[in-house]
């Protein structure tokens, strides 16, 4: 006898089988979408000039990494002055 399926292999009928609009009812979307910039920027990112690729844009980017790496040493040294601040006894 084998295996029966217990599922059925038929394809269940569609609910929705059938699109309101047509592709070309549709607006064109060339006005508001712009240039495609993704070739230039991966022609930026994969040239071999030895910089990381989070600096490779230039000034934006080291400014951006500047003030992230600025953010995240001062808030390790503000955690490390309350915690030591908290581990002191109070005076009373």
């Amino acid at each position: 006898q084998g295996l029966k399926p217990i599922v059925s292999t038929e394809s269940p009928a569609l609910i929705i089988g059938t699109t309101s609009k047509l592709a070309s009812d549709l607006p064109a979307t060339d006005s508001f979408l712009g240039k495609n910039k993704v070739p230039d920027l991966q022609k930026l990112f994969q040239k071999a000039d030895g910089l990381p690729v989070h600096l490779k844009r230039g000034v934006p980017d080291k400014l951006l990494y500047r003030t992230t790496m600025a953010l995240t040493i001062g808030g390790t040294i503000y955690c490390l002055v309350a915690l030591y601040m908290a581990s002191q006894p109070r005076n009373q």
